[in-house]
């Protein structure tokens, strides 16, 4: 270990004691695109005892451009996100044990997930899942770090339950559909996503060692306009989250909803499945059933309908992409139609 670590040992507030504590560390990313493959790139690097990988997407050819644990070869499998990132970094570490999860994280669950982990990363790219993960990491007094990039911009800010604000202090209310710009409207640059997240993993590891140096600030760095600020932002008394403990999302989401994907002309449709963990497909049945319908092929990980110029990505857990429109009641009728709710 001395060796593989031998540089980050050397920086006195790491030393041996500091990398050791990393080692016996958990950390929890939720999702694995632009933010995520950075992220747990850094954190697998720098040593993280154990590393949970959730997403729920599979890789295709615009994600090369700034999520840099895929490749052409993942894009070709159809592997999903949090299978293809696992398999790169047990070839960079071997002594970091990774769990992927390939599935969509929500109010099913989750609090089993966070009460696992002394971290939470947040690499998602919606308001929802960021907005439950604030409640459920409020309510079980776990850190959890809020990042986001678009275009050239980015911002990333830690939340420490009971020390820094959290996430409804500062955005009160979660932005309306339409509001604010998406991938699929600004773009993004992949410079800002290396930025934000070197600052993201390097302030995981001030908290997983416990160090003074944690910010308390919200950091924005837009590196088109050369512009940077940090914001000392006060926490809020009558915040629903943090100062009533009033957990809305966390008691509201559930499975059985749908989700327009960013940057997608696609919709993701969650099945009624209960408990997470709960229903596993059967490929091989779904697909014999559908093989007279249009264009089936699967693999461990996922199975691929096409229909009438849809294109239907199944996963084991019942969930499904449904690529070919942005509106979800089409896609909740074209999932009961094929699949069933």
């Amino acid at each position: 270990m001395l060796d593989r670590y031998s540089r980050q040992i050397l920086f006195q507030p790491i030393g041996q004691a500091g990398q050791e504590r990393l080692r016996a560390a958990t950390v929890t990313l939720i999702g694995c695109g632009a933010l995520g493959t950075v992220l747990a790139n850094n954190l697998c690097r720098a040593g993280i005892g154990k590393l949970i990988i959730a997403d729920r997407d599979f890789v295709e050819l615009n994600n090369l451009q700034r999520q840099i644990l895929f490749d052409e070869e993942d894009v070709k499998k159809r592997l999903p996100k949090a299978i293809a990132a696992t398999e790169k970094l047990r070839r960079v570490n071997s002594d970091v044990q990774i769990e992927a999860l390939v599935e969509d994280i929500n109010a099913d669950g989750i609090e089993d997930l966070v009460r696992t982990s002394d971290l939470l990363l947040d690499a998602t790219d919606n308001f929802e899942t960021r907005y439950l993960l604030n409640d459920v990491c409020i309510k079980l007094q776990r850190p959890w770090i809020y990042s986001g990039v678009i275009a050239s911009y980015g911002v990333t800010m830690n939340i420490l339950p009971g020390s820094t604000p959290c996430l409804r202090c500062v955005f009160p209310e979660m932005p309306l559909p339409g509001t604010t710009p998406t991938c699929d409207t600004a773009g993004v640059l992949n410079g800002i996503v290396g930025t934000i997240c070197g600052i993201a993993s390097t302030e995981a590891l001030k908290i997983l060692l416990g160090s003074e140096k944690v910010s308390h600030a919200l950091t924005c760095i837009d590196l088109w306009e050369n512009t940077s600020e940090r914001l000392e932002l006060p926490r809020q008394p009558d915040c629903p989250a943090c100062g009533q403990h009033h957990f809305e999302f966390l008691d509201t989401l559930n499975s059985g909803s749908a989700t327009t994907l960013c940057g997608r002309n696609a919709v993701q449709v969650r099945g009624h499945t209960g408990q997470r963990g709960g229903v596993t497909l059967n490929f091989a049945e779904l697909a014999q059933r559908l093989q007279p319908l249009g264009t089936v092929n699967y693999n461990s990980y996922l199975l691929r309908f096409q229909v009438d110029g849809y294109d239907l990505t199944i996963f084991p857990d019942a969930r499904a992409i449904i690529k070919g429109t942005a509106d979800e009641h089409v896609a909740r009728t074209l999932y009961a139609r094929y699949i069933g709710m």
